[in-house]
């Protein structure tokens, strides 16, 4: 864990850099690209992450860009806005995951999910590097021990994510929907947002929450990082109890849509209060962006994550935890990478590393 200390040093140097990074004078600054970064709701990890990231870039002032983190409703939020606004396609990259360019692809207004994906949208968007695997949205927390399984929530109140939310709100949605016949016609489905359904577990108003957890992408490195809102049960006292997903829903979902959610097995004594084996399904996650940003912003972006991270991997969990240099090329091809990212992460030494990872076939 981080200490106090380090948590506060972050905070001061994240306002430091904020103001030496664009205290500059309009010419200076004009000498700079300025590259956004579409990410995810206050509160949620990478939003943080990300931001102390941009400082660093800004203080080294090496790479001739200065990178903005832009807090939005979630990544379904990122994929229809780039989906639509064409003025972003050359100076904005993207928080995604396979599973949402995939189902955004082929699936956008089915019925299942008119309400989080309203349209198709088949563009094939260009990966830059994957930060690591997600599970949010497909396991449960109770404070019920007489709720034993997914199925067990049927008839039941529960917490789920925002409508904005890939995971915590689409894919907890949809598992529930398609692999468990679980809707708000047998069930009481209430869309809060991962705090305050946190919340609400613990004053009783829901009987379960959906809840998720990163991890790494590289082979060996799978430390479970449980999102921060979990924090909070852990700390309230409570004891808690964990309702894994059944891999054949993931299964089901996989054949249904063409996507590529995997399970995966968190060992016993990682949460707690966890007793067993917990299985999660999961998805990988990238920054992405359109073929038409330009080849030298991509390279010069994924050149400086991959030397400023290693810099500042005390500053945040998820870069000391979930990245790894050779996890940032996990499920990368010669077809869906951009070519200014292949380039920078060939002169990093790993893009031959690829190999070692099931690619991510773009939808066609």
């Amino acid at each position: 864990m981080i200490s106090r200390k380090k948590k506060l040093g972050a905070v001061l140097l994240v306002g430091f850099f904020c103001l030496s990074a664009f205290s500059g004078t309009t010419t200076a600054a004009q000498k700079l690209d300025v590259l956004t970064q579409l990410e995810a709701p206050m509160g949620h990890g990478s939003l943080m992450a990300f931001t102390i990231l941009g400082n660093f870039i800004a203080k080294a002032d090496k790479w001739g860009f200065i990178l903005r983190p832009q807090e939005t409703p979630g990544f379904l939020y990122n994929i229809r806005e780039m989906g639509q606004n064409k003025a972003r396609w050359k100076n904005t990259v993207f928080g995604t995951e396979e599973t949402i360019i995939t189902l955004a692809f082929v699936a956008g207004g089915t019925p299942e999910l008119k309400e989080f994906l309203p349209v198709k949208i088949p563009i094939a968007w260009k990966m830059l590097w994957s930060e690591g695997i997600a599970s949010q949205g497909m396991w449960y927390i109770t404070l019920d021990p007489d709720l034993k399984t997914i199925a067990d929530l049927k008839g039941k109140k529960l917490g789920l994510g925002l409508r904005t939310q890939s995971d915590w709100g689409m894919d907890a949605t949809l598992f529930l929907n398609v692999a468990y016949g679980i809707n708000s016609k047998n069930t009481k489905l209430f869309y809060l947002g991962p705090a305050k359904m946190t919340d609400s577990l613990l004053d009783r108003k829901v009987d379960a929450i959906c809840m998720g957890m990163v991890a790494g992408n590289a082979p060996g490195t799978k430390k479970w990082l449980p999102s921060s809102v979990y924090l909070k049960l852990k700390a309230s006292g409570r004891k808690l109890y964990y309702i894994s997903i059944d891999p054949w829903a993931i299964e089901k979902i996989n054949q249904k849509y063409g996507t590529t959610y995997q399970v995966e097995k968190v060992t016993a004594g990682r949460l707690k209060d966890q007793q067993g084996e917990l299985t999660v399904g999961a998805d990988r996650v990238f920054i992405s962006c359109h073929s038409s940003l330009p080849e030298d912003l991509a390279y010069r972006y994924v050149m400086a994550v991959a030397k400023t991270v290693p810099q500042i991997k005390e500053y945040h969990a998820l870069w000391k935890y979930v990245w790894s240099l050779e996890g940032m090329v996990s499920g990368l091809t010669e077809e869906n990478t951009h070519p200014g990212a292949i380039r920078a992460l060939k002169e990093l030494g790993v893009w031959d590393k690829r190999k070692n990872y099931p690619p991510f076939i773009m939808p066609k």
